[in-house]
């Protein structure tokens, strides 16, 4: 057997924890590894155009497979890079191991060129950062870093400077057995027992839903049947906890449509479960409080708890359903299925009403549009900002469907990175990044990866020649706009300079043809949808804290925003409601 160097050594222990790809910029200390990769069959360098994008992409891809995926720096702004990308695979919870390559190891210290400190500055957005110091540490000190990433489900970094990379591996390397999949966490007998006393004591039951949820829609379904409780969710919760879901209430927070935010406030139990939903001004003060979270650190930070569950959904509801008295009241469970129905009726003009001739375009007719076209298992990848809200409001999940955001971190630019590593997955499921004018331009060099990786990603661009949601956090405070104008170039022009193919859509009638078009082209395609810069959106509760000095004159122009297909699942829902 041919010795290795570390850096071989380094991508063979990444092979055998299932790696597939690294994203990143090729250069001076990340050579070494760069050039094993190359050398090593089932490993793939994917090259993109600035390493941001990388840290994105990887993320993407944990959060679709499951699995760890992995981008890397090289040293110093290399490497810096990567932060804001790892920071949002970090808040998703997305298994991700970064290799930030490092300055010569004799030099560290003592102000080298482009010196930074990796393993100090990528410890917030991490569960492990290390230095390898020694060809002798790295194999223990990159499994450990595995360990961390796949076990506690978020980034783990590690800095190695590219001389030892370059050096001779021991011989002898121990290889440990490594950690592919997470547990389930079950919670104790005591907890179980306090729940259900709180549950049969309550008359009103409303359950909140996050991204914990996920793969558990059959046991939240029987337990919200059981005890005859609306469903309200996050928008991380949407893909997984609304489709064929007779109990639904709609979204709560600052995107939120529907009686999600009734259901939580006039309830007498309120049960978080698998959501760390972060706006405390939308959870209620005055009702009794329940959280079921794997991670218990996420327990009790955003209200005040009556019982902390620590344990996966799935498995804390298995132990829990069978165990509660079933309730036969279905009164609070059908006011609040009412009431979503009628809250979606009433805005559910503001997209219908002459939209086929509304010129600029209205983004939520876009999105309505795109919904209906898309496939049935496409991924959708969304901007953070107005995009967010059109996702959150029309696009139809159904448990086939994935959508991948920034929702945590709260990032631009996140939608086409993120595209990429969804891609790099399957390049026979459609991707369709739906980006703004802002986020696309910011990262807008990485869509040149997608023409020279021919990865077939649709980018649907809602171009409406502003920052829109930074427009309506100045009106929420009472500011005029300002600095928020974007001076655009035809993007479609930009696609089709760059070998992709792009078309504008400046046209309501135009639209649903240019999408068809767009999705059935075999390689990357960008729609420019010129869209209403004065279509914004409002929560459908307000407080005066949310929203102080909001102007009145504001509502003239901002629009209640549409639902798209939900109005008809909250039509079809009431149907199950019995009749007197």
């Amino acid at each position: 057997m041919a010795k290795q160097n570390v850096a071989e050594q380094f991508v063979d222990i990444l092979a055998r924890a299932g790696v597939q790809r690294l994203y990143g910029v090729v250069g001076d200390s990340l050579n070494p590894v760069v050039d094993a990769i190359r050398r090593t069959p089932g490993v793939e360098w994917i090259q993109v155009r600035h390493e941001e994008t990388a840290a994105f992409a990887a993320g993407a891809e944990a959060q679709i497979t499951g699995r760890l995926a992995a981008c890397a720096g090289s040293c110093g702004p290399g490497n810096l890079h990567l932060i804001n990308g790892l920071y949002d695979a970090h808040r998703s919870m997305a298994p991700v191991l970064a290799l930030a390559s490092h300055i010569p190891s004799g030099e560290i210290g003592l102000g080298y060129f482009q010196e930074t400190h990796p393993d100090r500055l990528f410890q917030e957005c991490s569960h492990y950062s290390e230095l390898v110091s020694s060809p002798q540490q790295m194999p223990r000190l990159l499994q450990t870093a595995i360990q961390h990433a796949v076990g506690r489900s978020g980034v783990s970094v590690v800095s190695l400077p590219g001389d030892i990379a370059a050096q001779q591996a021991p011989e002898k390397a121990v290889e440990h057995a490594l950690v592919t999949s997470r547990p389930t966490v079950r919670p104790g007998d005591a907890e179980i027992d306090a729940l259900v006393r709180l549950i049969d004591d309550a008359d009103k039951v409303t359950l909140f839903c996050g991204s914990g949820t996920k793969g558990a829609h059959p046991e939240v379904m029987q337990f919200a049947e059981r005890i005859k409780a609306p469903i309200g969710h996050a928008l991380r919760g949407k893909e997984w906890i609304q489709y064929d879901n007779p109990y639904d209430v709609g979204m709560s927070g600052l995107l939120g449509y529907g009686a999600a935010y009734e259901a939580t406030h006039e309830c007498d139990l309120l049960i978080l479960l698998g959501t760390d939903f972060p706006y405390n001004a939308f959870l209620p003060d005055d009702v009794k409080i329940v959280q079921v979270d794997v991670r218990p650190e996420h327990l009790g930070r955003r209200s005040k708890l009556d019982l902390a569950v620590w344990g996966d959904v799935r498995e804390t509801l298995r132990c829990l359903t069978p165990r509660v008295r079933a309730k036969t009241d279905r009164k609070f469970l059908d006011t609040m299925l009412k009431k979503h129905a009628d809250a979606l009726e009433g805005v559910v003009k503001a997209y219908t009403r002459k939209v086929e001739k509304h010129v600029p375009i209205h983004p939520e007719y876009v999105a309505s549009v795109l919904d209906e076209i898309a496939d049935d298992d496409a991924i959708f990848t969304v901007d953070t900002g107005m995009c967010n809200v059109w996702a959150a409001r029309y696009l139809t999940p159904n448990g086939r469907r994935r959508i991948i955001g920034s929702f945590s971190h709260g990032s631009m630019a996140n939608a086409l990175p993120q595209a990429i590593g969804a891609q790099f997955t399957d390049r026979r499921r459609q991707v369709v990044s739906m980006s703004g004018d802002g986020g696309f331009s910011m990262l807008m060099g990485d869509f040149l990866s997608l023409v020279q990786h021919d990865l077939p990603v649709k980018v649907v661009l809602f171009d409406n020649s502003s920052l829109g949601m930074v427009e309506l956090e100045m009106m929420v405070a009472g500011l005029p706009s300002y600095g928020t104008a974007n001076h655009n170039p035809d993007f479609a022009a930009v696609a089709r300079a760059a070998g992709a193919y792009g078309v504008r859509v400046e046209k309501p009638k135009e639209l649903a043809g240019a999408l068809k078009d767009a999705f059935r082209h075999k390689g990357p395609a960008l729609v420019d949808v010129v869209t209403d810069p004065n279509a914004l959106s409002i929560p459908p509760k307000i407080k005066a804290e949310m929203v102080t000095g909001f102007a009145l004159s504001a509502g003239k122009i901002v629009l209640d925003g549409g639902v798209g297909r939900m109005l008809q699942m909250a039509r079809s829902n009431l149907r199950n409601v019995p009749r007197p």
